[in-house]
């Protein structure tokens, strides 16, 4: 992975000048006839590949649209430049990123804002929690993936999103700033960690940021049930000066803003390769007191502007190569276990992930949901003053 900034900013307007959410029509939609068979089959209701003919059919379709237009998908995520280059390669369709430093909430107010607009995003990449709320305001269509049946986490019944790509919540530290790198929840309120500790963004607009004050509460006596804990955890550190609202990014970090953060696994470890050439020795910890372990999920925009090409997308990234991709920028991806006893399985980029023991166990719709509407009311009270 290379470095850049992480899914935490807000998103600009089309010409990437416009702040705070202004999404404003960028053209109208593509005209998408194109994207119907000679039996009359379109791209834009085709729940799978052989509802729409075939993959081969689909690649026809989506080549013919010619692009892919997405939201927030950083080239440092997850190696997600990887993926872009290999789907751009593989199949001649260019992949238009707009706002790579955006969050999940984001990508769902563009979807909404840009209905019908050629600009609006065609595919999602998005925290648990906000795929759940995507799809309960009916903004998702229903496409099963050909390995579909393989994925084996917690996903939408009626497929309008399933896991992607995942990792755990990590304690990374600037060893060479700080001189005892924390590596539990417990240990960020000492006092020796004054203003150094920092999150990925804001959670109520960040899935990153978002399972940190989960892996919080799991680590101060809460549960997938009870998210509370993980707020009052934030309000003491912001109360002994420990906590600061800089949000953590490779740029912070490097300039000794922001020497403790509290995020993603997979980001960091890749952060790790890349901050060594520029003298920053990088920790990556797993907090034994706060185990908390997330996907990411994929969905595409019901009403996407490039439908044939947004379907194909889920399946590259569904594939084996988009498997091993995922793979090779640190992070779990859902179909692991698939791809092991198929033996398509990176075996070179599994044995660097971060060693974890261990099942991971993950919340529900519900708890999610409840998880979110707590965060939503009680996040500015905790970490304001």
């Amino acid at each position: 992975m290379t470095v850049s900034l992480p899914r935490n900013a807000v998103l600009g307007g089309c010409l990437a000048v416009v702040a705070a959410l202004a999404l404003s029509a960028c053209g109208a939609a593509s005209d998408n006839a194109s994207n119907t068979t000679e039996n009359g089959k379109s791209a834009a209701t085709a729940t799978s590949a052989a509802d729409f003919g075939g993959l081969d059919a689909l690649a026809k379709a989506a080549r013919k649209e010619g692009t892919l237009h997405a939201i927030a998908l950083p080239r440092d995520w997850a190696n997600y430049g990887a993926l872009i280059d290999g789907f751009q390669k593989k199949y001649g369709i260019k992949v238009e990123v707009e706002a790579p430093d955006g969050t999940s909430q984001d990508e769902i107010n563009a979807v909404t804002s840009r209905k019908g607009q050629d600009r609006a995003p065609d595919v999602l990449d998005l925290g648990s929690s906000f795929a759940l709320g995507a799809a309960q305001q009916n903004l998702l269509a229903p496409y099963k993936v050909t390995s579909y049946s393989d994925i084996p986490e917690a996903q939408d019944p009626q497929a309008h999103w399933y896991n992607d790509y995942g990792g755990y919540l990590s304690i990374n530290c600037d060893a060479k700033r700080v001189k005892s790198c924390p590596t539990t929840f417990k240990g960020l309120l000492k006092p020796q960690y004054k203003g150094q500790v920092a999150l990925n963004g804001n959670p109520t607009k960040s899935g990153s940021a978002f399972g940190g004050v989960y892996a919080a509460a799991l680590a101060g006596g809460g549960s997938f049930d009870d998210i509370q804990p993980g707020l009052e955890f934030f309000a003491k550190l912001k109360k002994n000066g420990n906590y600061t609202p800089v949000e953590s990014t490779p740029a912070t970090v490097e300039k000794g803003e922001t020497p403790i953060s509290i995020d993603w696994d997979y980001l960091n470890a890749g952060y790790a390769d890349e901050f060594k050439s520029k003298g920053v020795d990088w920790k990556v910890a797993i907090p034994a007191d706060g185990r908390y372990a997330q996907y990411y999920s994929q969905a595409v925009n019901r009403t996407a502007p490039h439908p044939a090409a947004a379907r194909l997308w889920q399946e590259y990234l569904y594939s084996a190569e988009g498997q091993n991709l995922w793979l090779k920028g640190y992070a779990r991806p859902v179909l692991m276990a698939a791809l092991d006893k198929a033996g398509t399985l990176d075996k070179t980029a599994a044995a660097k992930l971060p060693k974890v023991t261990g099942t991971p166990s993950f919340p529900t719709e519900d708890q999610q949901s409840k998880a979110k509407t707590v965060i939503a009311q009680g996040w500015g009270k905790a970490v304001s003053g």
